[in-house]
């Protein structure tokens, strides 16, 4: 993983439906043991595809999605693991602070906080 990709605010984070086509999203991520990690909702395209096609590419963005650097292709997959979704969590909190905390909080009141779903990225 390049060191533009571990500190990055945003990733355009490219996913591929089963005929190939290609859908990008801009999505927060923190980098952690090598790899990115982001959350979603877990019924998001993006999880649906990355579940189907495990393949991904990224590159450093802006918050509207518009690449900053340089693409890298990698692999997803959905994390399963509730530690691992815990510490995912905890270092998004950290690195996005009130923003996080915030939007959490509305998903909560929502009640759409356990349908929250991590994804590895490994690049």
């Amino acid at each position: 993983m390049t060191p533009e990709l571990e500190r990055a605010r945003y990733i355009n984070l490219v996913t591929f439906r089963k005929d190939g086509r290609e859908v990008a999203t801009p999505v927060w991520c923190v980098a952690m043991d090598g790899k990115l990690y982001i959350y979603t909702n877990g019924n998001m395209g993006k999880v649906k595809r990355i579940r189907a096609t495990k393949r991904v590419r990224v590159a450093p963005s802006d918050g509207r999605g518009k690449p900053l650097g340089s693409w890298s292709e990698g692999s997803g997959r959905v994390i399963t693991e509730p530690a691992l979704a815990e510490r995912v969590y905890a270092a998004l909190a950290n690195k996005y602070g009130w923003q996080y905390r915030l939007l959490d909080f509305v998903a909560w009141l929502g009640r759409r906080r356990s349908q929250r779903v991590t994804a590895e990225l490994a690049i």
